[in-house]
């Protein structure tokens, strides 16, 4: 009765929405929560979703994935292809058209040269861009007159939807930026806290870890949008306090990211103020194995950097052992139920692109760990724990603060004690863990520890890009201001030879053979990334908030502008 009614309300509020968007900020202030606060709203300075989520509402990329995955344009006036000119023959450019007449939320005109100016920023090697692995290929950025772009790449790509596609890849003002680029762009607090952006809001009050305050773009290019003249996206907490304020209490108006066990979600729904939202996508909860020696022994500058190896985790042996140990099927039932599948694969999806060899993972196999140790060395002391060489074996595991992870922390510690593993478990806040402070020495870029477990997901549905993270030169290092995808500091020549040769395959199969080929060197053969479980995004909106459409896809914000009030 209850899915029935919503529906009912659904389809009237639908058929009420031309009258709710006559009028830009009709529909007063509406309230969003993120119990992982942002803490920039520039997306190349962090690889924290929470930081690409918010500042989604104000800066925005050339085309987007829609909540289906397909290509949509936002600035541009279409999606380049071969068929309508924008993709060259020979597949090295792709030229892009902005839409006519946008304007920045200062008034001033949105040309190419924002654009151009953009991607060079992203591509300054000194200033250590979080997304760089968007412009993997990128031999130049041309803009020849004020509404085209043009990318060339150093040979042909099938897939060039990298640069300036989805909430990783938005567009800057270049007026506003330019003297922030390269060892500047981290310094410039302003800028990346205040971005002059082209989506439905601007930002008023931007409080780093706390709270952002934000009003309606004056110079939305939709003269009827946004409903809501004012915003609020609060960030802090926890998700339990998060699902509360949306489903129990009505504070808020959308809930991101509900990370709470089945049955808690379940109970807070019960009360009648909003619905939880979810639908599966690539989001991998994973644990993450650091190739490089995070020893608070070693000089500053040199822990967890590819000058000094791990004494441990450099062993195969000894990683495969740990992935072993898990039991998956337990940890999803106990944290996601419905909402979670079992995974040994960091690309879960499409499911043309996700391997179906790379299934061992999935029968928890201590004795097999037992014996992969035994066979590395590590023999079993009288305290239970292994030792080899006068060096226990001990690690340092660290993730954000969570109800679930922290369960997952217990129960693979315990999983762990058992083949002779002793572990310490370490939490940080999620807006410190996430966030892109190069000073501070908990983030999970600079990853102080022997592991550490979180979720993350790529844009749109081919998995180039998000693959290409794991190339030899995106090691976050003190010369990146540890910014960079390569948490594990993994580097293989042969994974970055054949990410070259994604990235000029065209045939939709062969590409799909490479990427699988790319997941299982990660996950089945080096261990270097430990995936846990293909996490469904779980998030609520109260039922008075109309349009909602979640996108597992590009940020869960990605259609703001026609968000309304259900009245």
């Amino acid at each position: 009765m209850k899915t029935r009614t919503l529906l009912m309300g659904a389809a009237a509020a639908l058929a009420l929405a031309p009258a709710a968007w006559a009028e830009r900020g009709s529909d007063g202030h509406v309230n969003l929560i993120y119990w992982q606060a942002p803490s920039t709203m520039n997306p190349y300075l962090s690889s924290g979703t929470k930081d690409q989520e918010a500042a989604s509402l104000v800066v925005e990329p050339l085309g987007r994935y829609d909540e289906k995955g397909n290509m949509v344009p936002f600035l541009a006036q279409e999606i380049p292809t071969v068929e309508n000119g924008g993709v060259s023959a020979d597949l090295t450019t792709i030229t892009w058209k902005l839409k006519e007449g946008l304007k920045w939320s200062d008034g001033t005109p949105v040309t190419s040269a924002d654009v151009k100016f953009t991607g060079e920023y992203c591509m300054n090697p000194d200033g250590g861009c979080a997304q760089l692995a968007k412009f993997e290929g990128v031999k130049s950025i041309e803009a020849p007159d004020d509404l085209t772009i043009v990318v060339t790449f150093n040979e042909p790509k099938p897939y060039p939807y990298g640069p300036y596609m989805g909430q990783q890849s938005p567009i800057l003002q270049k007026a506003q930026f330019e003297g922030c680029a390269g060892a500047a762009a981290s310094t410039c607090t302003d800028q990346n806290f205040n971005p002059i952006g082209t989506g439905p809001f601007r930002v008023t009050e931007f409080k780093t870890n706390d709270v952002i305050s934000l009003e309606a773009n004056p110079e939305y290019r939709d003269p009827e949008k946004p409903a809501f003249a004012t915003a609020t996206l609060k960030g802090g907490g926890d998700a339990t306090a998060a699902a509360r304020a949306v489903l129990e209490t009505g504070e808020f108006d959308y809930g991101w990211n509900l990370q709470l066990a089945p049955d808690v979600l379940a109970s807070m729904e019960a009360a009648g103020k909003g619905e939880l939202i979810s639908a599966f996508g690539t989001l991998v909860e994973r644990i993450m194995v650091n190739m490089t020696d995070p020893s608070p022994d070693l000089p500053e500058g040199e822990r967890s950097t590819t000058k000094n190896p791990h004494p441990i985790l450099s062993d195969e042996r000894v990683r495969r052992a740990l992935s072993m140990a898990i039991d998956r099927n337990l940890l999803t039932e106990i944290g996601y139920g419905q909402t979670g599948r079992a995974t040994c694969n960091l690309v879960p999806a499409p499911e043309i692109y996700a391997s179906t060899d790379n299934t061992e993972c999935l029968t928890q196999d201590a004795e097999g760990a037992k014996a992969l140790l035994d066979e590395a060395g590590w023999t079993v002391g009288g305290d239970g724990i292994r030792e080899k060489d006068g060096m226990k074996l001990k690690l340092l595991f660290q993730t954000s603060v969570n109800a679930v992870r922290q369960d997952f922390q217990a129960l693979i510690k315990q999983w762990w004690s058992e083949i002779g593993v002793d572990t310490e478990l370490k939490t940080v806040d999620g807006s410190v863990f996430f966030g892109g402070d190069a000073g501070s020495p908990d983030t999970f870029q600079r990853f102080y520890a022997d592991v550490e477990m979180y979720a993350n997901n790529f844009d749109g549905a081919d998995p180039e890009a998000y693959l290409a993270q794991q190339t030899c030169d995106k090691a976050p290092s003190p010369e990146s201001q540890w910014q960079g995808e390569n948490v594990s500091r993994y580097c293989d020549p042969e994974y970055d030879r054949l990410i070259g040769e994604l990235g000029k395959t065209g045939n939709i199969d062969e590409r799909a053979a490479l990427a699988k080929q790319l997941n299982d060197m990660l996950t089945k053969d080096s261990m270097v990334v430990v995936p846990l479980v293909d996490r469904g995004r779980v998030s609520a909106r109260s039922n008075s908030l109309g349009g909602v459409k979640l996108n597992t896809w590009d940020s869960e914000l990605w259609n703001a502008s026609d968000w309304y009030r259900i009245q």
